[in-house]
């Protein structure tokens, strides 16, 4: 992996259903065993977590594929990822 271009962990979005007030710390790299959150992997590597706090308990789409142009969120960018590259 590079520093510039996180890994693909999956090529979907994640649900997850969030509770308001509450801080969510989504992976950045792709390269956390609890996705779509960070678990530390990213240490020694340019990415860092993204901050997402909720403000009401709800479902959220997180991105999966770690190209969203809206972190943390899907935007749907998984659709047009190369997936042989």
């Amino acid at each position: 992996m590079t520093d510039d271009k996180p890994e693909i962990p999956r090529t979907t979005p994640c649900s997850v259903l969030v509770e308001g007030g509450k801080n969510y710390f989504w992976c950045a790299c792709g390269r956390s065993n609890s996705q779509p959150f960070c678990d530390g992997s990213h240490k020694g590597t340019g990415f860092t977590p993204v901050k997402y706090t909720a403000e009401k308990k709800e479902w959220v789409w997180f991105c999966g594929c770690k190209h969203t142009g809206n972190p943390p969120l899907c935007d749907g960018t998984h659709k047009t990822l190369d997936q042989g590259a």
